[in-house]
């Protein structure tokens, strides 16, 4: 205020000498967002913010909170894992908040429909999600109890016309809708917006309308509403593209909503001659939803009233806060405020900010259908399987947190025994005894007595305590892994914890056991000596090409591989006295190392200590088999390669695969392609190798005989990737006579524009321009024999230069 009009005696605000001044002073409650309870304070929990689901927060609260969707929902019978199917994630996300005591997490309803990015977010808008979820869950319900309950809530229809003038002629088309995007732009309310969209349009002078009937006549152009859906959901064009400036903006002009909405209004002018006057179209604001900020970023939120009753709820992600009606309504309009004047004395024009908080999106629900829409929901609405499920995945998490939170007092080792390395020997492997990885890891707590493990087996595994006899398991020099000596009595004396440090001070990441099983008539414990030496056996069959783990025995390392023929021929189920031939397997990368064993010399002068692999098989003649050795077998599976081939025209598909093997010639490679294909001439085909990082051939083939080996075909330096694919085109001529020749595409250009000829030419590397026109001279027909042809270089789609015909 002005201080002249405060001293104005004919305002009156001074009477002797005296101005009396009344505040109004409101304490507003102080929240404490740190230990705030969304669920204590209102009854509601929130949504977690994942960081990239922008407005699927909002949708989602406002789906839930309308009580016959949920319910509809609930009644839905899935199959499917939460993973994959968008009802059951959406089941689960809804008993959570309903049942939930903080804010819950959406990843496993966004991983369901494949949005798990903040880019496929940006790439749609809140009415396309909401068609997305409507249109799985509309399919989900076909067959069911609650099929149908989409169209009931959300569908509505209209009618489009046009309406000749000047001759009797209309023609009409009913359309139905779940959602109706309002102009902002241009309107003050949403009846502006209602207004706009059953406007009128004139189709006369250069727009008139073509009728089968009667040519062009001028029209009316119009839409008319049908019916309503009982949950009517209007879409506020908030984001809008800008033509003159090529980009996309936002609209946040004020834009009002009423708290009741009347579609009959003005005698029903939105309605068609066909709709059903007896239904009464007034609607009750059900939610309001909130963008805040600007085209390229911002946050979204909605203001819910979950009974329609005078108490609003915001719902900002994680928090809900209960919430007047002039938050949810007034101050979502958007446009223009006036800041307050800091000075009232001073007499200045106010200050006005744009509002950048605004509503892109209204829900409303009719009166008549407000009692069965805003229902109430029992336990028994929710399906017993689903409870059972759920309570059982909360039960697991619990399980997770409680080991995440004692994972400090607990570790993992991991024992082999004869039964794993049965199992994966000849199967999964060839090498070495056995994969640790997939051995299943043992827990148990840190301070656990190693003596106190061996009772465990004893239980489990029914092996007596003085059988079990436990190796370290460590790497060699060579890189590979075996069991390298016994644990001592010391050691077993060890807690678990203990014997994985002393696993970690023999560079092993992990502390890796195997358990000897100790045979009635074999030594005790006690009694191994350092003459002792415990060796492992595999069994090759040359006529099946099968190798097997046949078991371990603890031989003397002064006795002779002699002395335990009858043995292994026992194991093996061979006559006593069939000979048979032993090798060791030394080591297999990078190459294959397997020594034949000499019998007749001790064990120790053949360098076989503890760990050491022997494979035996029948002798037999070297040209018997494909692979009549123990040597040749490893060979073969080691250098064995499945190459899956694809023609070079469709490198997306196999067409065939080869088993090859990886030290296979070019010419071995071609040969072996050439006849399944049934080819004559191998040399006839042109390979190219596959790029891994891009999934694509390489832009330059294999030259003939450019590459030594198989190997090195499915290698691509830069970066080194190995592939299993290689891509072959079927030649009209040999590829090194092709490689002598060089071929170009040209254009044969004739009198009329239109007539243009492809021609492929080849010709010897060398050759001018002037044996190409020769060539192309002889390929086509001229408008007369002395007519001269120009020859252009083009690039890019454009003509580069005229060529001289003498360049080569």
């Amino acid at each position: 205020m002005p201080l002249i009009d405060l001293y104005d005696p004919s305002k009156g605000y001074i009477v002797n000498d005296q101005c009396i001044i009344e505040a109004e002073v409101a304490v507003r409650k102080i929240v404490d967002y740190w230990n705030y309870d969304s669920k204590k304070e209102t009854g509601y929990v929130g949504l977690k913010n994942q960081g990239a689901t922008c407005y699927m927060n909002s949708l989602l609260q406002t789906l839930y909170h309308i009580p016959y969707f949920r319910k509809a929902v609930y009644h839905m019978p899935t199959v499917d894992t939460p993973s994959g199917s968008i009802p059951l994630a959406l089941q689960s996300l809804f008993y959570r908040l309903q049942h939930g005591d903080n804010s819950i997490s959406t990843k496993e309803l966004t991983k369901s429909f494949g949005w798990d990015s903040y880019e496929s977010f940006m790439q749609h808008d809140v009415q396309e999600l909401n068609r997305v979820l409507c249109e799985k869950l509309e399919d989900k319900m076909k067959g069911t109890i609650v099929e149908g309950t989409i169209q009931k809530l959300f569908e509505g229809h209209h009618m489009n016309y046009i309406e000749c003038i000047g001759v009797d002629y209309k023609s009409t088309r009913k359309e139905s809708f779940y959602d109706l995007a309002l102009d902002v732009k241009g309107c003050s309310d949403v009846y502006a917006s209602f207004d706009k969209y059953v406007a009128v349009e004139m189709l006369d002078g250069d727009n008139k309308y073509q009728s089968e009937k009667y040519g062009l006549q001028d029209a009316k152009k119009g839409m008319l509403f049908i019916d309503f859906p009982p949950v009517l959901q209007l879409q506020l064009k908030r984001f809008e593209y800008d033509h003159a400036r090529d980009i996309m903006v936002k609209i946040n002009d004020r834009y009002e909503f009423p708290l009741q909405l009347d579609l009959d209004r003005d005698d029903g002018k939105y309605l068609s001659p066909e709709a059903d006057r007896s239904v009464r179209n007034l609607y009750t604001l059900h939610s309001v939803l909130v963008h805040s900020g600007g085209v390229s970023g911002g946050h979204y939120y909605a203001f819910i009233r979950p009974t329609l009753s005078n108490q609003w709820y915001k719902f900002d992600d994680e928090r809900v806060t209960k919430e007047d009606l002039k938050r949810a309504l007034e101050e979502q309009y958007g446009g223009e405020e006036e800041l307050p004047h800091t000075n009232p004395g001073l007499n200045m024009n106010p200050l006005k900010f744009t509002k950048y908080s605004n509503a892109y999106m209204l829900v409303y629900i009719r009166e008549s259908d407000k009692e069965k829409i805003v229902c109430d929901l029992e336990e028994t609405d929710i399906n017993e399987d689903l409870k059972t499920r759920l309570r059982k995945e909360d039960e697991d998490k619990e399980n997770k947190k409680k080991e995440k939170a004692e994972a400090h007092m607990f570790t993992t080792f991991k024992v082999a025994r004869d039964h794993d390395l049965a199992a994966q020997i000849g199967r999964d492997m060839f090498f070495d005894l056995v994969d640790y990885e997939k051995i299943h890891p043992i827990r148990v707590l840190k301070d656990m007595p190693f003596n106190q493990v061996k009772e465990e087996f004893s239980k489990e595994f029914g092996i007596p305590v003085h059988s079990q006899r436990f190796w370290w398991w460590s790497k060699r020099q060579n890189h590979t892994y075996r069991p390298t000596r016994p644990l001592t009595q010391q050691e077993e004396s060890y807690t678990v914890g203990q014997l994985k440090d002393a696993a970690i001070r023999m560079n092993s990441s992990e502390l890796r056991l195997y358990l000897e099983v100790v045979q009635e008539n074999h030594l005790t414990l006690a009694s191994r000596t350092n003459d002792d030496i415990l060796l492992f056996f595999k069994l090759y069959d040359p006529e099946k090409e099968e190798l097997r783990y046949v078991g371990n025995l603890l031989l003397k390392a002064s006795s002779t591989p002699s002395d335990i023929v009858p043995k292994l021929n026992e194991i093996a189920g061979f006559q006593p006295d069939e000979d048979i031939e032993l090798y060791e397997e030394i080591k297999f990368e990078p190459n294959i190392m397997c020594e034949p064993v000499d019998c007749d010399v001790s064990f120790s002068l053949n360098q076989i200590a503890d760990g050491d692999i022997l494979c035996y098989q029948k002798r037999c003649s070297l040209d018997q088999h494909r692979h009549p050795n123990v040597s040749s077998f490893f060979e073969y599976v080691h250098n064995r390669q499945v190459v899956h081939f694809r023609l070079l025209e469709k490198p997306k598909q196999d067409d065939f695969s080869l088993e090859l093997s990886k030290r296979s010639t070019y010419d071995d490679v071609v040969e072996k392609v050439a006849q399944h294909l049934g080819m004559d001439d191998p040399s006839k085909l042109r390979l190219t190798q596959h790029i891994p990082h891009l999934q694509q051939p390489k832009h330059q083939y294999i030259k003939y005989r450019s590459i030594d080996h198989l190997s090195d075909m499915l290698l691509l330096r830069n970066p080194n990737q190995m592939s299993d694919i290689l891509y072959y085109e079927i030649l009209d001529i040999p590829l090194p006579e092709l490689q002598g020749l060089i071929t170009l595409r040209v254009a044969f250009h004739q009198a009329t524009p239109n007539e243009v000829l492809f021609h492929i030419i080849r010709l010897p590397k060398g050759s001018t321009y002037s044996d190409l026109i020769d060539d192309l001279k002889s390929r086509v027909q001229l408008s007369r024999s002395d007519a001269e042809l120009r020859l252009f270089q083009v690039n890019n789609n454009k003509i580069w230069k005229c060529t001289s015909l003498l360049r080569k």
